[in-house]
């Protein structure tokens, strides 16, 4: 029995690697140019657009700052944020009926609740002039850790209005991720209110955390709606290796750290599953690890060479990752922008046009494509 597990794994292993050969990272066979549009931000996490065309943008040591008419207005009224490691303020998205009700979202690390430190919380407000008001905490991870690691936070909305939101596992891969009796390692959806919807897997379980969609994730940083299916698609960081796109189904288990392509950051074995019947895969991965943050699924026909493909920003290689798609395979990466820095977040804008937050630089807008000869 041993020798014949040890052979499906190995199968198993040859078969993934086959499955992925295609998707070589190569330049593109196309230039662009960028016009940088909001100078001096050090590490911006999250961007939003207005209706007016101006931006919210988070910067992670908590500023949360306008920008409009060319000019940067920080805001009051943010909440406490724990600036630690991967964590403090995080992601801003727009409620869907946001001219209606103008209901703004924002991910952070924050230290209220239980214990030192902090953890991931989602907060909802208004913007009055400069100020957040009418502020309201949806929901907070608990306990709070003083460990660095894995905070998530990327936050969408679906076609049903309801809100999904990530937490990394905060460094307790052995602890959190597989059990829904805790926080942390999860896909979490809520209503926009911050209620509970009575359709979450796990609202009768005892003791389960009932806002849990799925789990079993490391540390999500990338989500996005598909404006086709109506699916929500997150990637995560894998360990060495492993950073996965998935698509999130409910109440699915998504293996972390039980299934893995990744090793541990000296090498050795994390487990040499990289699959169960019972846990859903990826539908890509990366090896190496590229340190995915920020996605977008491009519709604008500005970009005729990246419409209905999904850009992803790289952390650790300092490009922006295009990823070719045929349904819901990606068949070819091309690296864009390469060495402009760490990027952190990409959106398209309202006016069509590709966007993407750079630490160290600040927003830049994708603006011309040229064939290579």
């Amino acid at each position: 029995m041993k020798f014949n597990f040890l052979i499906i794994n190995v199968l198993l292993l040859v078969f993934s690697a086959c499955a992925q050969k295609d998707t070589t990272i190569e330049a593109s066979t196309y230039t662009y140019s960028v016009e940088t549009v909001v100078e001096d931000l050090q590490i911006p996490w999250g961007l939003a657009f207005l209706p007016d065309g101006s931006m919210l943008i988070t910067e992670k040591s908590g500023e949360l700052i306008l920008f409009k008419d060319g000019a940067k207005q920080v805001i009051t009224g943010v909440p406490e944020v724990y600036n630690r490691g991967q964590g403090g303020l995080m992601d801003v998205v727009l409620h869907p009926d946001y001219k209606n009700n103008g209901w703004i979202y924002i991910s952070y690390a924050s230290p209220e609740g239980n214990g030192d430190g902090g953890n991931t919380a989602i907060m909802r407000a208004k913007l009055n002039g400069n100020e957040l008001i009418q502020k309201e905490v949806l929901y907070k991870a608990n306990p709070n850790t003083t460990k660095g690691q894995h905070f998530g936070s990327r936050v969408a909305f679906d076609k049903e209005g309801y809100l999904y939101f990530s937490a990394g596992e905060r460094g307790e891969r052995d602890i959190n991720p597989q059990d829904i009796t805790r926080d942390n390692g999860k896909i979490y959806r809520l209503n926009d209110d911050g209620s509970i919807p009575a359709g979450n897997p796990f609202v009768d379980e005892p003791n389960a955390k009932k806002a849990i969609y799925s789990y079993g994730h490391r540390n999500p940083q990338g989500m996005i709606l598909h404006p086709t299916t109506g699916e929500i698609w997150v990637h995560e960081h894998g360990p060495k290796g492993g950073d996965e796109i998935n698509i999130i189904k409910k109440g699915a288990n998504y293996g972390w750290p039980v299934v893995t392509y990744g090793q541990n950051y000296s090498g050795t074995s994390i487990t040499s599953e990289t699959s169960r019947p019972d846990m859903e895969g990826p539908i890509y991965y990366w090896i190496p690890s590229i340190a995915p943050s920020g996605m977008v699924y491009v519709t604008s026909d500005k970009y005729p060479h990246l419409k209905n493909n999904l850009l992803i920003g790289s952390l650790k290689f300092q490009y922006l990752e295009l990823d070719i798609l045929e349904d819901e395979k990606v068949v070819k990466r091309e690296r864009l922008l390469e060495g402009i820095g760490r990027v952190r977040d990409v959106k398209q804008g309202p006016d069509g046009f590709i966007y993407v937050a750079v630490e160290g630089l600040g927003i830049v807008k994708l603006i011309t494509m040229e064939t290579k000869k």
